[in-house]
């Protein structure tokens, strides 16, 4: 699914989060987001995905003008830095919210959240409540429940910022499988620039609201070894 950000700005009481910004994102590529806190990387995710409303210009996806799309009809996934689970869900309901809301069979919901336990590695916490698990868990928790539907657009925000370094990289090497299995287009917002080079087919930096520079992982490696980045 392609989108395309057309002259996005957004300001927040004295805070211009976003400046006019254009970007066109290609159908099954990975977009890394970079640049420094308050850059307008997660401001602008959160516009893609239908949870914030710009100030002026517009988002289309699939050549549709998002502004008259539902957050469900735009068949986004997002992952935020809070996690945003239900608290009176247990792992395995929230997990299976999407699916429920899809109307997918009984019998697909148990195998596909099965199967995405065993991904995550907490299938002895099927039972457990988000606030009974570490933020590491619920981290992975809320990455499978955006997986779940088989969504066409995934929006990371700082994804695996609270995983051991094991689990981070098994579910990058995951989400890059996963662009290849299936037809998704993926959006990641890190701080992490080694991360942003070794999944992305595309880089976006983001300055103080703007789109500073773009391109392919290798046009970066060099500027952000000359800026001790890695």
């Amino acid at each position: 699914m392609s989108i395309l950000v057309e002259n996005l700005s957004k300001r927040f009481d004295t805070t211009q989060a976003l400046r006019h910004v254009y970007l066109e994102i290609e159908k099954d590529s990975i977009v890394a987001l970079v640049g420094g806190s308050g850059s307008g990387k997660s401001t602008l995710l959160r516009m893609i995905a239908g949870l914030d409303t710009p100030d002026e210009g517009s988002i289309w996806i699939n050549e549709k003008n998002a502004a008259f799309l539902s957050v469900q009809e735009r068949k986004i996934g997002f992952v935020s830095q809070n996690y945003a689970l239900f608290p009176h869900m247990t792992v395995y309901d929230n997990i299976a919210f999407g699916l429920h809301v899809k109307k997918e069979s009984v019998k697909q919901i148990e195998e596909r959240v099965h199967y995405l336990l065993e991904l995550i590695e907490l299938e002895n916490l099927i039972h457990h409540y988000p606030n009974q698990l570490s933020g590491g868990q619920r981290q992975r928790v809320a990455l499978a429940r955006a997986i779940a539907p088989d969504p066409k657009v995934l929006l990371l925000d700082e994804p695996f910022a609270a995983l051991d370094m094991r689990m981070r990289k098994e579910l990058r090497d995951w989400v890059r499988n996963l662009r290849k299995r299936s037809s998704v287009t993926i959006v990641l917002v890190t701080h992490d620039y080694k991360e942003a080079l070794e999944m992305a087919t595309e880089i976006v930096m983001l300055k103080e609201g703007r789109v500073e520079q773009l391109g392919q992982p290798e046009e970066f490696y060099n500027y952000f070894v000359s800026k001790k980045l890695l």
